[in-house]
């Protein structure tokens, strides 16, 4: 049994990091690291989990863990890394955007790996300090990938992708109170979004002259999950198109390709992506759902966990989607 710590477990990443761990059949819960909940019952946080574990949240951290995972706002972790030196043997995945691209990936001498398994999967299995990807970015990049490992994006690619209302965090604002987001949607950040800086890495790693991302965000007004389109012209044919995906994800565990359309429940709590591909009049649309804060965040995370320490990768995180 390898020895987990959490810093900042009162979150929805936290919460569902907490409740996937304490299912994981070889890894333990050693603390919960909380500035404003030291002391308190984890259930106070997450009322979910009442009954299911006595865990209180601490304001002491372990420093000789095995694996350290960081679920701080962006911005965070590297200040609390600087000032909490883990063990040379502790492993770390941060949950953040502090790591995820290139120019900020060393820390400490060590490098960190970009963690999307279905891209890095060899290199995961390796690294010592993993960047989490994001949940945007993880659904449009599975989206994308076998294209560009084909050098298929030859044109821009036009992407729409809404997101639940966990995504926004736990902290109130004004458009997530339930009054604004219920009955209602909306887009932000049209075109500049953070995630389109990892994104574009990775499609890069694969071909160097992959086409322009127009990426529009948008709001949903449901809790958890996110559906993401994305078309681009494409001169081969629709078969030709879904086998560059059934050979590029043959080895991926939890990314499907779908022979019928999809919808957000099929993945709603589980660490599964789905994807579905269609052609009309030389432009190929792509379909990606993922559950935002499970592959796009903390089951992702369980996902590396599984890789970094040699376990089967799928290791407690066998969830089932309630479609009904």
């Amino acid at each position: 049994m390898i020895k987990a710590g959490i810093i900042g477990g009162s979150g929805y990443t936290g919460g569902e990091l907490i409740r996937i761990l304490l299912n994981h059949p070889k890894a333990v819960i050693d603390f919960i690291y909380s500035t404003t909940r030291a002391g308190k019952n984890v259930s106070s946080a997450h009322p979910d989990l009442l009954g299911v574990t006595g865990i209180r949240f601490t304001g002491e951290v372990n420093l000789n863990v095995d694996i350290v995972f960081l679920c701080l706002g962006h911005g965070n972790s590297t200040a609390f890394l600087n000032e909490h030196q883990f063990s040379a043997s502790t492993k770390i995945i941060d949950l953040s955007n502090d790591f995820r691209l290139t120019a900020d990936s060393i820390f400490n001498g060590d490098n960190f790996v970009y963690g999307l398994p279905e891209l890095n999967k060899e290199a995961i299995k390796k690294a010592k300090y993993i960047a989490n990807p994001g949940c945007f970015a993880t659904a449009i990049q599975l989206a994308l990938l076998p294209m560009a490992k084909a050098g298929a994006l030859e044109n821009s690619v036009h992407i729409n992708a809404v997101t639940g209302s966990t995504g926004a965090g736990v902290g109130l604002s004004s458009t997530s109170h339930f009054s604004w987001r219920t009955n209602n949607i909306s887009w932000y950040k049209p075109f500049t979004h953070q995630h389109l800086g990892e994104i574009n890495e990775s499609l890069h790693s694969l071909q160097s002259n992959a086409g322009d991302l127009f990426f529009l965000p948008s709001r949903g007004n449901f809790t958890r999950g996110i559906f993401a389109t994305a078309y681009t012209n494409y001169g081969g044919s629709i078969e030709a198109a879904k086998s560059l995906y059934q050979d590029f994800y043959a080895d991926a565990k939890f990314t499907q390709i779908s022979d019928e359309e999809i919808c957000l429940k099929q993945v709603a709590n589980t660490n599964h992506c789905h994807i579905h591909l269609h052609k009309h009049n030389g432009v190929l649309l792509v379909t990606s759902a993922i559950d935002n804060l499970l592959k796009g965040a903390s089951g992702q995370a369980v996902q590396n966990m599984n890789l970094m320490f040699g376990f089967e990768e799928t290791e407690g995180l066998q969830l089932k989607a309630g479609i009904f």
